[in-house]
């Protein structure tokens, strides 16, 4: 059966695996996914029901080809000798990022240098069929970066130029490996401003947040990476180099590959330059923390202060075991945690009049106070912003380094934000299970990490998938959906038919199939 997809489906009504060897081979592309033919599962003999819209794909097996020493020794030829790995150590390290504890190990690891050197590996690998992983910073948390199928992974580290700040357009030019927080640092120094800034800013990759679609706290008045992308210099899967679009402010020509490939997790390209935009930086920003007794009130507070007509740089919530553990893991801070305080809001406000910004701080204050915050603290230095800022920027590593956990991405419309964490609380007790909460509250972006802590290992493997699905299905009924900024690589990929019918998902497929018909980039993420 060497060479044949094996598709595994699940019903989801009965709860029962089926699997199956395909019937069809389709000789010049081992991994085209075959269309089922089954109209009904036959539970007991005589008696037909569910469907085919109840059979969810939700892994599809390719037999790959194994890097023996032949093929090593051509991958030789394709890259510097400095830039090849076969070593247990570097096999280990590409073979995680921060999803987790999981671990995939490739079989080689590469670090081109050139497009040159990149589309002759993607050629090669296309036409004997092993399977490539694009490798940003590492800093992913949906397991997108992990070669689930082994074969090589693609490391972009040595593309980490800043080709050019043009000035003039308020536009740069950068490599994929460029450090968010670097390029950043480095248009400030122009009076130019890159708004996009997650968590990670300080190690994550700009290919990476382009391949994501990465957001953080400055979306809510900014956007996400999408909204600063104008083109992207790509290498498809069997090698040829593409640009996706122009350098230019509107595109209405054809179909836009620009939009198609941020957010595709590095399923239909490998991305070896970018084109952003960039604005004007604020000269001033405001920073206030807001603590409340009430988690559910500090998110209702949220919307109030939008639809007050203020639009904040950022809005970040964390609820009470976020702050305690961030504080433990980033270290002190230099005013007190009441014990009274169950959530805090962390808002930014930046702008070029400082009566204005002020203003906007007092109009808020009131904001707060009706909803029931306790006082309001203002940063004054840049010190202690910088200290506000940790402590939420910390959270997600505070919580890796307490306990075994499972992050998940929800968002939803910001007025539903109090039902959301409500809703999660009680699904975490109906299974057992403790949760997290923090995210980006403006933007109805709520990071839930669900907390293994004492619950036994038969428990925790046999209700998390339950709790998960229920907390899904209740985004999708607030409007939301299942990831706002993470992505679904390869923990969210079971669960994407909660919000998307079948035939849609089979589109998604077909759009895979047509820029990587051999299924080698990237395989094993999203939807196959």
């Amino acid at each position: 059966m060497a060479g044949f997809p094996v598709i595994v489906v699940t019903c989801c009504n009965l709860g029962i695996w089926v699997s199956g060897i395909t019937k069809n081979y389709i000789k010049q592309s081992l991994t085209f996914l075959i269309l089922i033919s089954i109209l009904h599962i036959t539970t007991k003999k005589g008696q037909k029901n569910h469907s085919l819209q109840s059979l969810k794909i939700i892994h599809v097996e390719i037999t790959y080809t194994k890097i023996n020493t032949s093929i090593l020794q051509e991958l030789k030829t394709l890259v510097d000798a400095e830039d090849i790995f076969t070593d247990k150590e570097n096999l280990e390290k590409y073979g995680q990022d921060e999803t987790e504890d999981l671990i995939y190990k490739p079989e080689v690891v590469l670090k081109p240098k050139t497009v040159s050197q990149i589309s002759a590996i993607m050629k090669f690998a296309n036409t004997v069929k092993i399977p490539v992983t694009v490798r940003g910073a590492g800093t992913g948390l949906s397991g997108g970066a992990l070669p689930v199928h082994a074969g090589i992974v693609m490391s972009m580290e040595h593309f980490n130029k800043i080709i050019t700040i043009d000035e003039r357009n308020l536009q740069a030019t950068v490599e994929p490996g460029v450090i968010n927080y670097t390029f950043q640092e480095e248009v400030k120094k122009v009076g130019l401003f890159y708004p996009p800034d997650p968590a990670s800013w300080g190690s994550c990759s700009l290919g990476g947040n382009v391949a994501h679609s990465s957001g953080g706290p400055k979306a809510v008045k900014y956007g996400t990476t999408r909204d600063y992308v104008l083109n992207i210099e790509m290498v498809l899967p069997n090698g040829d180099v593409i640009w996706t679009g122009a350098n230019t402010l509107k595109y209405s020509t054809g179909y836009n590959l620009t939009h198609l490939m941020i957010g595709s997790e590095g399923t239909l390209g490998v991305i070896t330059k970018i084109v952003f935009k960039l604005i004007p930086l604020p000269k001033y920003d405001l920073l206030m923390l807001v603590p409340f007794t009430s988690a559910e009130k500090a998110c209702e507070a949220v919307g109030a202060t939008f639809r007050a007509g203020i639009t904040p740089s950022a809005m970040e919530f964390m609820e009470r075991d976020a702050i305690d553990w961030s504080i433990k893991y980033a270290g002190e801070v230099n005013f007190t945690i009441k014990p009274e305080w169950q959530a805090l809001l962390l808002i930014e406000l930046d702008g070029n009049n400082m009566d204005v910004l002020c203003s906007d701080c007092e109009t808020i204050g009131n904001i707060m106070t009706e909803f029931g915050s306790d006082e309001i603290l203002m940063a004054d230095s840049a010190e202690q912003k910088a200290s506000l800022w940790k402590i939420r920027r910390k959270v997600g590593e505070a919580v890796k380094s307490n306990s075994v956990y499972k992050e998940e991405d929800t968002v939803v419309p910001r007025a539903e934000l109090p039902v959301l964490l409500k809703g999660v609380k009680a699904i975490g007790t109906k299974y057992g299970f403790k949760s997290v909460c923090y995210g980006h509250a403006g933007d109805g972006n709520l990071h839930v990490n669900i907390i293994k802590g004492d619950l036994p290992d038969a428990v925790w493997e046999r209700e998390l998938p339950k709790g998960i699905t229920e907390i899904f299905e209740l985004c999708k009924k607030l409007g939301g959906t299942i990831s706002g900024e993470h992505g679904i690589g390869l923990v969210q990929k079971n669960y994407l038919h909660i919000v998307f019918p079948e035939y849609q998902l089979e589109l998604m497929r077909n759009i895979k199939r047509l820029f990587d018909p051999n299924l080698i980039l990237n395989p094993g993420k999203i939807i196959f």
